[in-house]
């Protein structure tokens, strides 16, 4: 009687930590587990400083469509460094804890990097669209100005848009049982299920975040590339059509690869709880980690200035 009054006093409580899990299930081998994901991170903060690295010394590619590769990149590489720290820790060190405020802040930069991202691929398919249907004004249209001002109204939207989310995770009163997550990072919608309060808020306004950012460019991208087909379809020549097709697949592979991984963790969330936890854990691996590894080879493979840059700046690193 006198536990459960002691319990009834306590008003309001917010876990010092939270505790943190790898892969499901597969704790014993977390340790060779460790190993491709630590390429696999290798991989994408290397090929992605590369194709910084190669467009910043490359005269000839300092032009619209790879500033915004570039933006792509450094995205990318925030991305990586947000899941990088507490994934292997968790693999390699099993230190599974994870401060309650820090969690906020991982939270915030892990989401506000995926609303960047998919703030730049719109971007880019505006690119492609003007490079397309307006060859001629191309270089008027998309000055100097006009792209720095797009890449501060990506950064202030994403920020503007997430800001609050941490304060409507600080107001909730937390089980004290309920620590664990579901993620060797924190996620928002992991993190609000484990209050014991009313998150309808919180639902809402990650709802609004998601159709209004990710959910808003995916729609514009598929527009503009209807756009696109439409314009390339009245060009006289097969081979101009496929040409102009042509500077559109690495964009387009860019757009497959993030979109995948987001609508899979988002039906993931709201429709797979009966799922086991290991399907949950590597969907949201494959969203955060897969991209920034795959973006990097994409447009090397794909487009040959990009990739005769990066050369150059290895040849360059090897020689010096």
């Amino acid at each position: 009687m006198l536990l459960s009054k002691s319990f009834a006093n306590i008003s309001f409580f917010q876990p010092p930590a939270f505790l943190m899990i790898g892969i499901p299930g597969m704790e014993a081998v977390h340790g060779w587990i460790s190993i491709p994901f630590s390429s696999m991170y290798m991989m994408a903060l290397t090929g992605n400083c590369l194709i910084l690295q190669a467009i910043r010394k490359t005269p000839n590619l300092h032009q619209p469509m790879y500033y915004f590769l570039s933006m792509l990149a450094l995205t990318d590489v925030g991305l990586t460094l947000s899941t990088l720290p507490t994934t292997l820790a968790v693999l390699w060190f099993d230190h599974r804890l994870i401060g309650f405020n820090a969690c906020l802040v991982q939270m915030f930069f892990l989401h506000s990097f995926s609303v960047v991202e998919s703030s730049v691929l719109l971007a880019m398919s505006f690119d492609r669209f003007v490079a397309i249907s307006s060859p001629l004004r191309y270089s008027t249209i998309l000055t100097d100005n006009v792209i720095i001002k797009m890449g501060l109204a990506i950064v202030a939207r994403a920020t503007v848009s997430l800001f609050p989310l941490p304060f409507l995770l600080k107001r909730l009163n937390y089980c004290p049982g309920k620590i664990l997550l579901s993620h060797s990072f924190c996620f928002h919608a992991d993190v609000m299920k484990r209050a014991c309060a009313d998150i309808t808020v919180n639902i809402l306004y990650g709802l609004y975040v998601v159709l209004s950012t990710v959910g808003v460019d995916s729609l514009l991208i598929v527009l503009s590339y209807i756009l696109i087909l439409h314009t390339v379809m009245g060009l006289a020549s097969p081979k101009e059509r496929l040409r102009a097709l042509n500077t559109c697949v690495s964009h387009f592979l860019a757009v497959l690869v993030f979109y995948i991984p987001v609508i899979g963790v988002s039906m993931i969330h709201r429709f797979g709880r009966h799922l086991p936890h290991i399907v949950h854990a590597l969907v949201a691996y494959v969203y955060l980690v897969v991209p920034p590894v795959l973006n990097p080879i994409i447009y090397s493979v794909k487009s040959k200035p990009i990739r005769r840059a990066m050369l150059r700046v290895l040849r360059r690193k090897g020689q010096g």
